[in-house]
This record gives structure tokens, C-alpha cells and sequence, in this order.
């Protein structure tokens, strides 16, 4: 199976996600690939369309193995990998100053990319966590973990176009409903299930997040004049 490009792909997911159309559902997108994704999806379902940015916490001296993670949005936390904390001897406070650096990127990206407006709040609500695709799945774990806190939603479905199938089975066991278009067997990069992957501009994702806000203003403003 392959993807003309990540709109494709969100139309083929969009169309396995109807049944949560009547949810009320919020997608949460991983940017910046995740966002041309979870688009088709948001307005497929009617839902309204938030980032997900999750940063990782590197080790000291080890920037890419990561002592944890900080989730950004309505269910914003820390999400901790005790095995390597211990190992290296971690502190709490060298952690959470670390998760402070991170925290203050988090709000920039926000910043940038929804330019003021406020995470969506999740409580109580379906969340549709969206990637253009999951090879070892380290940060949709973290986005996870941090969604089932107690600020998290009431539900929490993930859907992505492909997922490695170890992956894929680890993940339907850590959300309430996982779908996935294609999960094979060896997936060496996300890459190579799609025609077009080039990398997504900034650009791309503030208009995709501005289309998003307008057409959901809209509909409300119609809802509105209906009552």
C-alpha cells in the first residue's frame, strides 16, 4: 500500500474514523509531518485540529537517548524513563530543568505555529492523536502516556497511514482504539509508503491550522444562527 502524498493518506484514515464522527471528537496532530494528516481527518469528522509537540529530555552528555519527555496542550506533563534516569544518575531537579528548556520551546513552536490560541481542552472528549506514519514509536508513546493523565481525555484513539506491525500491536494495547491503514511487517522508513514525503514547511502547517480554526468558526457561527 502507498500514499500519494500525507493528504491521500488522511482521507483513507478519515474514512476508517466516520464512526467517531457523532463523538464530538478533537484531532490532535504531531507536527510537522502529522498535521497535512490529521487536516483530512478534522474535517472529515468536523472535529477541531490542535498540535501535539512532544520534546524529548535528553541524558546529559547523550542529548538523543531520552531520560523522559515533556507533552505540550491541555494534558501537559512529563513523562519520565525511569531505566535511564537511573542509570545515569538523574536527578529530579536536573530533569525538571531540563523540562523547563524544553517547556519554553513547546510555547515557541505554539506560538508560531497557532500564533495565541489556547489548547484545545480535552477533558471528557474522544482524542484522535494523528502521525503521517510510526516506524519505533517513541514519541507517540510519550503523547500517549501524557493523554491518559488526569487532564487527558476521556477517550484516546490513535491513527496513523502505517505503523510497524511490533509497534502497532504495543500501541492497541495502550489507547482505547488504534487504527492503522497498513502495518508491516519490516518498516525500515515511513518514507518509502508514500510517493511524495517531503518534509512540511512551517508554512504549511500555520495555514493548515488557520483553515482549521476558520472552518470551525464558521460551523459555529452557523450552529449559532440555527438555535
Amino acid at each position: 500500500m502507498r500514499f500519494r502524498d500525507r493528504a491521500e493518506a488522511g482521507r483513507q484514515l478519515a474514512a476508517r474514523l466516520s464512526h467517531l464522527r457523532d463523538a464530538g471528537p478533537v484531532v490532535l496532530a504531531l507536527p510537522r509531518g502529522g498535521v497535512p494528516v490529521g487536516f483530512e481527518v478534522a474535517k472529515a469528522l468536523s472535529a477541531p485540529l490542535d498540535l501535539l509537540v512532544v520534546r524529548k529530555l535528553g541524558a546529559p552528555g547523550m542529548p538523543e537517548l531520552a531520560a523522559g519527555a515533556v507533552v505540550d496542550g491541555a494534558a501537559q506533563g512529563v513523562v519520565r524513563n525511569e531505566e535511564v534516569i537511573r542509570h545515569f544518575g538523574i536527578t529530579d531537579a536536573a530533569l525538571e530543568q531540563e523540562a523547563a528548556r524544553q517547556r519554553l520551546e513547546i510555547a515557541r513552536r505554539r506560538a508560531a505555529y497557532l500564533r495565541g490560541r489556547l489548547p484545545l481542552a480535552l477533558t471528557g472528549r474522544t482524542a484522535i492523536v494523528v502521525d503521517d506514519g510510526i516506524a519505533t514509536g517513541a514519541t507517540v508513546r510519550a503523547a500517549l502516556s501524557a493523554l491518559s493523565g488526569p487532564a487527558g481525555a476521556r477517550r484516546v484513539v490513535l491513527a496513523a497511514p502505517v505503523a510497524a506491525e511490533a509497534v502497532a500491536g504495543e500501541f492497541r494495547a495502550l489507547c482505547d482504539e488504534a487504527v492503522f491503514l497498513h502495518t508491516p511487517r519490516a518498516l525500515r522508513a515511513v518514507s518509502a509508503y508514500y510517493d511524495d514525503f517531503d518534509q512540511t514547511e512551517d508554512g504549511e502547517v500555520v495555514a493548515l491550522l488557520d483553515r482549521a480554526s476558520a472552518w470551525m468558526g464558521a460551523s459555529a457561527a452557523d450552529r449559532a444562527g440555527e438555535e
